[in-house]
Parts: structure tokens; sequence; C-alpha cells
């Protein structure tokens, strides 16, 4: 069900930091919202890439 209510950054917020709610999300939302949240390239660094990557324990491999 879609809704055309307004939210507020701080509703949003309030829910992001809400666990109970936020895994009502599906996979593909959460996918959606970190792939969409950033303004542009210049927050896509290699250090928030690398922060990341080790928040999750992700290892890459490098050849």
């Amino acid at each position: 069900m879609e809704t055309t209510e307004n939210i507020t950054p701080e509703a949003f917020m309030k829910f992001f930091r809400d666990t109970e709610k936020l895994n009502q999300l599906t996979p593909e939302d959460r996918t959606e919202i970190f792939r969409t949240v950033l303004l542009g390239s210049s927050d896509l660094t290699e250090d928030l890439l690398n922060e990341i990557l080790s928040d999750y324990s992700v290892i890459i491999c490098r050849q």
C-alpha cells in the first residue's frame, strides 16, 4: 500500500534507527536505500568503501 504522506527527515531517521521497523524492509528496499542515499560521487570515497567493507566483514582479494 503506497502512501502519499510526507515524511520529515527526522521521522525517516527515527524509522531508520528503529531495528524492529527497519527489519520490515525487504532486502530489495534496503539495497535501494543503500545505493541511492549518497548525494554524489564526492560522497563515495575509497575510505568510506573500505569502512563499509570492514563493517560487513567483506574481504577483497587483490592480485
